[in-house]
């Protein structure tokens, strides 16, 4: 059965990995001017242009504790509910955060997506719950 702590851990799950990818986009502007002469020493300059970059550095570890808090939550929850419903979540979560911060939204068709989004999400949602009900009162066969 999904819980109530299963659908919030998704949320947080989608909460922290869309809302930061905006501020990671942003934290990473200026990592096309880091240039050495070879290619080891490029990835070195880049590596330490993102560690000592506290904008990147901050969305960076609160989107990497949204996957553990996913791994945690993949160990409890249905499969077939939890990657859906977070990574749909997560698109959703990021154009909002994008919005908020001057990007551009898409328009018509991105406000479409969105419903059509929730609209799936809550499918997976209700029809999981059903199951789980099903599955419960089922009486067994003698």
């Amino acid at each position: 059965m999904v819980t109530v702590v299963e659908l919030l851990s998704l949320l947080l799950v989608s909460v922290l990995w869309g809302c930061t990818n905006p501020f990671l986009k942003k934290g990473s502007e200026g990592i096309e001017n880091v240039s050495t002469t070879s290619r080891v020493a490029q990835l070195l300059a880049e590596i330490k242009f993102l560690f000592f970059n506290i904008k990147y550095l901050v969305p960076f570890l609160l989107n990497q504790s949204g996957s553990l808090v996913y791994y945690y939550t993949l160990s409890t929850t249905e499969l077939s509910l939890a990657v859906p419903v977070a990574n749909s979540l997560t698109f959703l979560c990021t154009l909002l955060t994008g919005k908020l911060l001057g990007e551009e939204f898409g328009g018509k068709q991105a406000v479409l997506g969105m419903f059509l989004t929730m609209a799936g999400i809550t499918l997976c949602v209700v029809s999981s719950i059903n199951d789980t009900q099903r599955e419960n009162t089922a009486q067994p066969v003698l």
